[in-house]
């Protein structure tokens, strides 16, 4: 029963989750792509159902200046995030999303641990996007007259068995979706354009409630200047409506390219992209903006607050207000199946971006390439922020908007960096001034509503974690991926071979004399089982950055100061000279001996070393990367130390 389990939860371990449709789905390479507009309504499951609360968490933050701190966050969204995720897409095309990009700027550990970082507001971003599209949708079923009377006031029941069954989905297998994406988004939008249409001729044919709007704003504040400045101090708190620009570049993979597209240039997947990213852009503005006049005019300022019956569900209110409740109740399906879809996007987002970075890192172990484990991590995290926040939108919106901002302050700084770079400096300066905005609106963000810096802060430290756990842990597998000699190395090798298993002297890579070598023989010959008038070669390795996990190994061969050497490339020296010892067994056919002297200096130490460095007592660790990699003993490398 237990092994049955164990392989139910593990099957499909190499690389499944790459088949997952979302924002990091890689497609297969006999996939052609589908038109930028389909791939688009996947994306706007995501951007397009935040309509569903917006409205409302934008008149609860700016009450009557609602509209005009839209306007600010419509600027931002036309002039800011949509500048630099065009970028993005430039310079990431095939759905890396701006945290390679940032990856790419710094080198070793520091690399490594700022995606770590990103990775942590990533998954607020994406785990937030859960909780909160299905606690919305919790508060359309409770709202909704047909709706049984024992679901009144079980908002927390009702988001979690959304939740299980968002699971259950993905625990039994989800397929590939756009299609389903393009008839929800279709509908969705139809409906909500026919909704802000009836409340467009509500507030034309009666010119007073525009009126005791203007009113309240001028009663309110002094100046019209005032109203600007309190619109531009509150829509920090609006961030969220630019939530999908991230998962927008990231299902780049799915957009279908030009005849002429190469990897190293898909100029016409790129081209598809920022269509993508401009339309989506321009159609969500014109939303926001009428969304926001008609809630903000028609609503009274009460039904927002928590427990009202506008309260995360404001265009809902107004479409069982003006266009009764059978068209109400279809609008409250269309918005519950679009907020549930949102949430299984950024599942699936979540099920590919763990596997994309962590298991190439070596910060996770091998159960991460399986879908269902890692779902059920997510489930459980997911259950307790919806416990925590007690399936409030309200309380979710600022733990949202945090992950969001993070990510495009990390956008807007990838995209100036890459600007300058390339000697733009009008292009460097229009960036940086974007990355200045979104670093404000992230810090007011932040002082305002601080969960979701603490959300991200849990989320940060158990990837942490669990990350350098993982790298521990797994720090003595073999880690090469392939072992390439070039012809001299061969030629080395062969002939060595004539003579009989091959006899390696591990040696420090420094230019060494005449003298040193001759001296290193000697003390080999002398303290170890060497045998007499034996051919050796010596055997060196070069730690080219020990942050890494995996490599491809290329040894290099020469003859210099009388000896024979073979010369190579790894992330670390033990586990990079046991795979040149089992490639060396694989091509003589003979199993092959390795000599090294012992080490000076603390154990603790050297391990350190090892884990941080790349080097320490190389050894024993080779050793144990050997045992690990070939049970059996007869065909296992020979390890001496003297």
């Amino acid at each position: 029963m237990r092994a049955r389990c164990r392989g139910w939860l593990l099957e499909g371990l190499s690389e499944r989750t790459a088949r997952h449709p979302g924002p990091h789905r890689t497609p297969h390479q006999v996939h052609e792509g589908h038109r930028w507009w389909r791939v688009m309504c996947l994306t706007g499951v995501d951007y397009f159902s935040t309509l569903g609360y917006q409205p409302g968490i934008a008149a609860l933050a700016a009450g009557a200046l609602s509209p005009l701190a839209t306007l600010v966050l419509i600027a931002l969204t036309l002039f800011g995030a949509l500048p630099v995720y065009r970028r993005v897409a430039r310079e990431s095309p095939h759905g890396e999303g701006s945290i390679a990009m940032l990856e790419r700027l710094l080198s070793w550990w520091s690399g490594k641990i700022l995606v770590l970082v990103l990775l942590g507001f990533a998954a607020t971003d994406f785990m937030i996007t859960i909780t909160l599209s299905s606690a919305d949708a919790a508060a359309h079923v409770m709202e909704n007259p047909f709706a049984p009377h024992w679901t009144q006031g079980e908002g927390v029941w009702i988001t979690l068995v959304l939740l299980g069954l968002l699971g259950a989905v993905f625990l039994k297998g989800f397929q590939e979706a756009i299609g389903i994406a393009v008839v929800l988004v279709a509908t969705y939008l139809a409906l909500n354009v026919v909704v802000l249409a009836v409340c467009a001729y509500q507030v034309l044919t009666h010119p007073v409630r525009i009126e005791d709007w203007t009113h309240l704003m001028t009663a309110e504040h002094s100046s019209p200047l005032a109203m600007v400045g309190v619109a531009l101090l509150v829509f920090p708190k609006l961030a969220l409506g630019m939530s999908g620009f991230e998962t927008g570049v990231a299902v780049m993979p799915q957009i279908k390219g030009g005849a002429q597209d190469t990897y190293e240039n898909p100029a016409g997947r790129i081209r598809g992209a920022r269509k993508l990213l401009t339309t989506a852009a321009l159609i969500m503005s014109c939303l926001l903006l009428l969304s926001s006049l008609a809630t903000t005019i028609l609503i009274p300022e009460k039904d927002f607050k928590t427990g009202g019956p506008a309260n995360g569900r404001a265009l809902a209110y107004l479409a069982h207000q003006y266009l009764g409740e059978i068209f109400g109740t279809v609008y409250d399906l269309s918005t519950i199946t679009i907020l549930w879809f949102a949430g299984a996007s950024a599942m699936a987002g979540l099920l590919n971006l763990v596997p994309r970075y962590l298991p190439r890192y070596g910060m996770a172990p091998e159960w991460t390439r399986a879908v269902r484990p890692l779902v059920l991590v997510f489930l459980v995290a997911a259950v307790l922020i919806t416990l925590w926040f007690h399936a409030s939108v309200d309380a979710q919106s600022g733990a949202y908007a945090t992950g969001v901002l993070v990510l495009m302050l990390s956008a807007a700084f990838a995209s100036t960096v890459a600007v300058h770079r390339r000697g733009h400096r009008a292009a460097t300066l229009g960036f940086g001034t974007i990355t200045a905005v979104f670093a404000y609106t992230l810090v007011a963000n932040v002082i305002e509503r601080p969960d979701g810096i603490k959300i991200a802060s849990i989320f940060i430290v158990l990837i942490m974690l669990t990350s350098f756990g993982s790298r521990v842990h797994r720090a003595f597998e073999l880690r090469a991926t392939d072992v390439v000699f070039d012809e001299a190395a061969l030629r080395i090798v062969d002939e060595a071979a004539e003579h009989g298993p091959l006899q390696l002297i591990a040696n420090e890579p420094q230019e060494h004399s005449r003298r040193e070598y001759r001296e290193k023989e000697r003390e080999q010959r002398q303290h170890t089982r060497l045998p007499k008038g034996a051919s050796v070669v010596f055997l060196e390795v070069f730690v080219r950055d020990s942050s890494d996990f995996t490599a491809e190994i290329t040894v290099h061969g020469d003859e210099k100061h009388g000896v024979r050497r073979l010369r190579a490339d790894g992330p670390t020296v033990p586990n990079t000279i046991a795979a040149v010892l089992l490639a060396l067994r694989d091509r003589t056919g003979k199993v092959p001996h390795v000599y090294f002297n012992w080490t000076e200096g603390n154990p603790i130490g050297h391990l350190l070393q090892f884990l941080v460095f790349g080097n320490g007592e190389a050894a024993p660790v080779t050793r144990e990367v050997l045992r690990r990699a070939e049970p059996d003993p007869e065909r296992r490398p020979w390890v001496h130390v003297g």
